[in-house]
């Protein structure tokens, strides 16, 4: 019986590989992968490999690679069909009886592929011709370049209420196939079927597979009645269970080893630009439980990453009532609200990726978003007040389906009361164990803003809230501080210090700023230092000593010049090499992904085995500086 991709890919992402294969296979997690020994040959050492995020198995002793239904089919020696049937049953999927009918709207829905194909085509050509000019020139000012138009199939519908019906019935497409694609406006009203965007930048919206579902599209006319329009739902479409970006966020989402969800198309786009690739979106709806599955399946962590203001705490809280039911240990959530009201798009475009991954990385858990909605804005001066808010909680936690985890949530939010209605305690903002508020006499409690509350000090520290100095990587504030404290050395290094790559924003200014000071005749660590100080840099300076470790004595003033370049040209040797590594990096995880050979898993090791052996390496050489015993450089 041949059943359709589109059932086929539902079972798979409702069953992980690793519940399927762990019923016959002891596996031990190992970073984003699962391992064991090999079901299909005696083996001592695990070559077994299970990957959830990618859907496959892979076994270097035999060779044998495939997904839950090959799995099943090799181990117990039953057919595809009777795979299907037992992985259905354990997915909860009921499977349907082929009939001719179910034949012939399998067809149609490919016939609807090539249709959305044909649309997604005539609109990228119409943003290029004339009538896409306006569309071209926003596109730019949002930092849309025509390289990143053309990756992610951007378009343009034109203002006419037939370009599109015309070009694909041009092209062969009938009416009604129009209409069930969701391309057409009809109605028992409407006696002429028009097209349903117009005057609109339009963005391709994928299935997992990479092929064209629907449409968003951008209204152009500020007047218009909705500034974004999607597709409706239509048999390829399911707005709910989509993500925009998904298909290309899968593989860098198993590299990166978590996934982003974000609000809009744009924000999408320029995260990735920014190399956050493992970015998607809904589809203009609030999360669904869906959607929610498919990050799940993608990190068992996911940040969600919301706008700074109050509709994006609005969201926030809508999606804790959406994941609680379904969290369970290792599968949960955290929250990246951005400071300032913006959107990642202005952040990214602002203050660069530096400051974007601050703000990630201070990402809040979901009990402490939890926390934060029961009691931003209640006044709970009275014993019948706080006995509600007890109240409140217990009943939001009651939806938690796993009862360890439900367990630990109720401590936790038992030990945050305890604290938060304690008497005469000093207020606290942030989350680290709560936002703890102070009682003045007579029962009030001191007023804070709820937006700051959910920025953590991290991120109220960040680069777009100090004014762009991001947090500098160890061995590029070694290389700045050497120079600061050596300048002479770009009288020989002064192109190896220029062409470096800086991951930093704030470390490639310091690096200009020293070149420019040694190209005005400064030469002395004092004078230097004086000059960074009157442009502004006394911040970056005292951030860039503090990363500078005791052992590097070459960093002292006092050192002797032998070590001082030694130790230069080695810290500046050691970026280059952790450059380059992390480069390799992404070309063999590249490889693994077209091609999941044993060569390219070792390839991939090896690389992976070369960084690990370089962290917390130190450009450093015993005997530096003053304990060398040698003669320093008079200064």
């Amino acid at each position: 019986m041949k059943y359709p991709p589109s059932l086929l890919d539902e079972i798979r992402a409702r069953l992980p590989v690793s519940e399927v294969v762990g019923r016959r296979v002891k596996l031990k997690k190992q970073g984003r992968e699962w391992r064991g020994l090999s079901p299909f040959n005696a083996e001592k050492t695990p070559s077994f490999y299970v990957n959830d995020q990618k859907g496959f198995y892979h076994c270097f002793s035999s060779g044998k690679h495939g997904d839950i239904f090959r799995f099943l089919s090799e181990v117990e020696g039953i057919s595809f069909p009777e795979a299907v049937e037992r992985c259905a049953n354990d997915a909860g999927v009921t499977l349907p009886k082929m009939t001719v009918e179910d034949v012939r709207r399998e067809e149609q829905r490919a016939s609807l592929h090539e249709v959305m194909e044909l649309a997604a085509a005539f609109f990228q050509s119409r943003l290029q011709a004339r009538e896409g000019a306006a569309a071209r020139g926003y596109l730019a000012d949002r930092g849309l370049t025509p390289a990143i138009q053309a990756e992610f199939g951007i378009g343009y519908s034109p203002n006419e209420k037939f370009a599109l019906r015309d070009h694909l019935a041009g092209k062969g497409v009938d009416r009604d196939a129009m209409i069930e694609a969701g391309l057409l406006i009809h109605g028992e009203d409407i006696q002429v079927p028009y097209d349903r965007f117009r005057d609109r930048i339009m963005f391709p919206i994928h299935d997992v597979r990479g092929k064209v579902i629907a449409f968003g599209g951008r209204a152009m006319d500020k007047e218009a009645s909705a500034k974004y329009l999607n597709s409706p739902e239509t048999s390829l479409f399911h707005k709910g269970a989509c993500l925009y970006n998904h298909h290309r966020a899968r593989k860098a989402a198993h590299e990166k080893g978590g996934v982003i969800a974000v609000e809009g198309y744009v924000d999408v786009i320029m995260m990735s630009v920014a190399g956050f690739g493992h970015t998607v979106a809904p589809l203009g709806t609030a999360l669904t439980e869906d959607q929610l599955n498919l990050l799940w399946r993608m990190s068992e962590e996911p940040v969600l990453c919301f706008d700074g203001d109050k509709a994006g705490r609005r969201a926030a809280y809508r999606a804790v009532d959406v994941a609680l039911p379904q969290i369970g240990p290792g599968k949960t959530l955290k929250f990246a609200l951005l400071p300032g009201g913006q959107d990642p798009d202005e952040l990214v475009r602002s203050s660069g990726a530096t400051a974007v991954s601050e703000v990630l990385q201070g990402a809040l858990p979901l009990s402490d978003i939890l926390w934060a909605r029961e009691t931003e804005s209640g006044d709970f001066s009275t014993p019948e007040r706080r006995a509600a808010l007890e109240r409140k909680l217990m009943d939001a936690l009651a939806p938690i389906r796993d009862e360890t985890v439900r367990k630990h949530y109720r401590a936790e939010m038992d030990n945050r009361l305890r604290s938060f209605f304690a008497p005469a305690r000093t207020a606290q903002s942030g989350f680290a164990g709560g936002p703890q508020r102070a009682w003045r006499q007579g029962g009030s409690r001191r007023e804070t803003s709820p937006a700051t509350h959910l920025v953590t000090p991290a991120v109220r520290e960040s680069a777009r809230m100090r004014g762009g100095h991001g947090s500098i990587p160890a061995r590029e504030a070694l290389i700045l501080a050497v120079v600061v404290a050596h300048p002479y050395l770009l009288d020989d290094h002064c192109e190896l210090l220029a062409g470096l790559e800086f991951e930093n924003v704030e470390a490639s200014r310091l690096r200009q700023a020293l070149i420019d000071c040694v190209a005005h005749g400064l030469r002395e660590s004092v004078a230097v230092e004086a000059e960074l100080m009157t442009q502004g840099f006394e911040r970056l300076l005292a951030h860039i000593a503090a990363l500078s470790s005791p052992t590097h004595f070459w960093v002292r003033r006092d050192a002797a010049f032998p070590d001082v370049r030694d130790g230069f040209v080695h810290a500046v040797a050691l970026h280059h090499k952790n450059r380059t590594l992390h480069k390799e990096l992404r070309l063999a995880q590249a490889a693994m992904d077209q091609d999941f050979t044993e060569e390219n898993w070792a390839r991939l090791t090896n690389i992976k085995a070369q960084i690990a052996a370089m962290e917390g390496t130190e450009a450093m050489i015993e005997g530096f500086g003053a304990s060398s015993g040698r003669t320093s450089r008079a200064v």
